[in-house]
């Protein structure tokens, strides 16, 4: 049986991939800008239907491994992409915001990988090690657009929208230093997918019921369960884990 992170990760790749192919500020099509009308399109495409076969291959054991390279070869590259922008302008957060948002896509394909390979201990802790990183790059992004992050939040959510977003940054730092330290990493990357899923059906699906036609959500909402996907792969590539997963199978 495939594992449930898995098929969160694998389905929410595939919908981000096909809404990027609709919606054109999406992050495939900012990558091609650069490029002459007809080879962007060719490129875009190119993207979006390798994202679909790397999200549809990794719900599957006998393809996951394949699928997991074509997911962290295609957001390698859109990680690789954000260093230009960051040496253009190495004071403008919302580059690392950027990066470390494509990198936690990486890092949760690494973690399909070595589930499904032997003798992966070290691809193990490179994932774990690079989601450890985009948790802190997560939190400071909160701090940094602190009227932006709280304006998100339902404002029928007691006490204010502030102290939510407050918590949820403490949160995410905190469980940063654990995923870091490997201190109870597994509770810490499950409780930021539960965060994370949380606010995804908190926020963005308000979204999605009052502009519908506003694409940009769809991508926010897709890309928001991306990253739970990949903190939740992460998790499970944990040797404990992965036994577990086997005995409820």
């Amino acid at each position: 049986m495939t594992p449930m992170s898995r098929v969160l990760f694998g389905v929410s790749v595939v919908a981000f991939a096909v809404i990027s192919l609709m919606w054109h500020e999406s992050t495939t099509w900012q990558l091609v800008h650069p490029l002459s009308p007809p080879l962007a399109t060719v490129v875009a495409w190119c993207l979006v239907i390798a994202q679909v076969i790397g999200g549809f291959s990794i719900l599957y054991p006998r393809t996951a491994r394949f699928g997991s390279v074509v997911i962290g070869a295609v957001y390698a590259v859109f990680t690789l992409a954000c260093i230009p922008g960051i040496v253009r302008a190495p004071t403008t957060d919302a580059q690392y915001v950027n990066f470390f948002e494509q990198f936690a896509i990486v890092c949760g394909a690494l973690a399909v990988f070595a589930s499904v390979a032997a003798n992966a201990a070290s691809l193990r802790r490179l994932a774990r090690l690079g989601f450890g990183l985009c948790a802190i790059s997560f939190g400071i992004a909160q701090i940094v657009y602190l009227q932006f992050t709280a304006s998100l939040v339902p404002v029928w959510l007691p006490p204010n929208q502030v102290f939510w977003t407050n918590l949820t940054t403490i949160a995410f730092l905190a469980a940063a230093v654990a995923i870091l330290i490997n201190h109870q990493a597994g509770l810490a990357l499950r409780l930021m997918v539960l965060m994370l899923a949380v606010f995804g059906v908190l926020v963005w699906i308000p979204h999605l019921v009052a502009q519908p036609a506003d694409l940009s959500n769809w991508s926010e909402f897709a890309e928001n369960f991306m990253i739970a996907g990949a903190a939740w792969v992460v998790a499970d590539s944990f040797p404990d884990s992965r036994r577990a997963a086997r005995g409820r199978a």
